[in-house]
């Protein structure tokens, strides 16, 4: 009879061939004290697909606050004071210049401009311009870079937000925290590279659902995909022992599994066997370390006059910006934050505030945090949604429920710490807010620059499926050199 071990598919055969490859990367993930850089005084060495760094790393963390449904760029980042002259105007043609738009609007008979209703001021040294609903901004105004130009190609949502977080409009590819987690590795053994956490907002509360493939690993073996920690219950499904188990039984098991699954990875050499017995063992030292890192109540008082009351409160954002520097500090590599709420297409005059409040203190305070710890040179924060909203009003102007419908034209983000220019303005809109007209930053663009803040090429770091190489920013990108420094 043919012996079963020698019956493989050609995955197997392949990673059969790479078995010993395959060993010492499960070597290094059990015991990466094994795999130290200590012979890189470059710094450049990492515990990921990549042998080294590109460049010299200005960033080693990134904590990426994800606003999603799209914050009006033209309320809150894009100050056009012209637009007043313009209220109730029809928007021309030669502005819109036949962009197509959302079922949502297309129906209109007309489309006029709506200036903002709420009042800016400068802050800071740069003088940076900010909405009224964003006050806690001010005080890091000379911290943040302003990137007024942001476009992209996505009008709808699922699409928009796949596409900044993954590099393609199609579901199925890697997202960005996983394609870093690939290419450089942890810098924790106790934690997963890859953290997501999710809050919902005060605005529209039934604002579109959140795919666990936003953080999933596409292509990549899935042990590049984040973990998202719950903010009830167990953060971590089955992160206790059941009722009857101990530590030393649980461990008692975990030997023999892994015994059991390194003897059918040198049968057949399948890769997910390693990744299987590797993410058991993350799965028990979690048992350890994410139950201290949720007690919040350990922090001083100063904490909470920091980033708020709300931060007490489990699964707010402001909880979880706390969590995310308590992530970095603990060596987690991409800690992504999504705070839904943002799509305002009708009741903005009252949802927007309320959106804000739910964000604008803890944002600056992770940033003024960071800083304080000497964490913020070696961080970078990023704060932004998929697209910004249209100039013209969704709905009737005379009506003080009218709304804004969705806008990929041009948007507004902020980045702050390893590796950006801090206190600059970056890109200019016209005086409607509706196209780019200096400096455009595309999505490409914005994504091949946070690689390349963190030492990475973005042409570089590929992966081969079904036949060619793969990478972030697809066939296209470049890094915004007038952003970084």
């Amino acid at each position: 009879m043919e012996d079963p071990r020698l019956v493989s598919t050609r995955r197997q055969f392949f990673g059969q061939t790479a078995n010993a490859i395959g060993l010492a990367a499960l070597g290094s993930l059990l015991n990466p004290r094994l795999f130290a850089e200590g012979s890189d005084p470059a710094g450049r060495g990492t515990r990921g697909a990549l042998k080294t760094l590109h460049f010299a790393p200005k960033a080693k963390r990134v904590i990426y606050l994800h606003q999603s449904g799209a914050p009006s760029h033209v309320d809150l980042f894009d100050y056009k004071p012209a637009m007043t002259a313009y209220h109730g105007q029809e928007l021309p043609g030669s502005i819109r210049g036949g962009q197509r738009i959302t079922g949502m609007t297309s129906g209109q008979k007309a489309f006029p401009v709506a200036a903002t209703k709420f009042a800016f001021k400068q802050h800071g040294q740069t003088g940076l311009w900010l909405s009224e609903l964003l006050p806690h901004h001010g005080k890091i105004a000379d911290e943040i870079c302003l990137i007024r130009s942001v476009h992209t190609e996505a009008i709808n949502h699922d699409p928009a937000i796949t596409f900044i977080q993954t590099g393609s409009e199609q579901p199925g590819r890697p997202c960005l925290g996983s394609w870093v987690s690939y290419g450089i590795g942890s810098e924790s053994a106790n934690l997963p590279a890859f953290i997501v956490l999710i809050s919902q907002g005060s605005g529209n509360k039934t604002d579109q659902p959140l795919f666990s493939r936003l953080w999933g690993s596409g292509f990549l073996p899935s042990s590049y995909q984040g973990v998202k920690f719950r903010s009830k219950g167990d953060p971590v499904l089955y992160i206790n022992n059941p009722d009857g188990i101990d530590d030393s039984t649980r461990r008692e098991m975990l030997d023999t599994l892994r015994g059991l699954n390194a003897m059918q990875a040198q049968a057949i050499g399948d890769p997910e066997i390693e990744t299987r017995i590797a993410q058991y063992e993350m799965a028990y030292r979690m048992q350890a370390s994410v139950p201290e890192l949720m007690a919040l109540d350990h922090e001083p008082a100063s904490t909470f006059e920091l980033y708020g009351e709300d931060a007490r409160t489990p699964g707010t954002f402001a909880a979880n910006a706390l969590l995310a520097r308590r992530l970095v500090e603990r060596g987690v590599r991409f800690v992504q934050l999504y705070h839904r709420g943002w799509d305002q297409h009708n009741n903005l005059a009252t949802q927007l505030p309320g959106q804000c409040k739910d964000v604008d203190q803890a944002s600056a305070a992770l940033v003024l945090d960071l800083k304080q710890r000497g964490l913020l040179d070696e961080t970078l924060v990023i704060w932004g949604g998929e697209f910004g909203r249209t100039a013209y009003v969704q709905g009737d102007i005379n009506n003080a429920g009218y709304g804004r419908d969705h806008h990929p034209r041009c948007f507004s983000m902020w980045m702050a710490g390893g590796g950006i220019k801090a206190g600059l303005t970056y890109g200019e809109t016209d005086d409607y807010c509706y196209n780019v007209v200096r400096d455009p930053v595309h999505v490409h663009d914005l994504n091949a620059t946070i690689l390349r803040c963190l030492g990475i090429d973005h042409e570089r770091l590929t992966y081969k499926f079904q036949g060619r190489d793969f990478r972030l920013t697809d066939v296209h990108g470049k890094p915004v050199s007038g952003i970084m420094t």
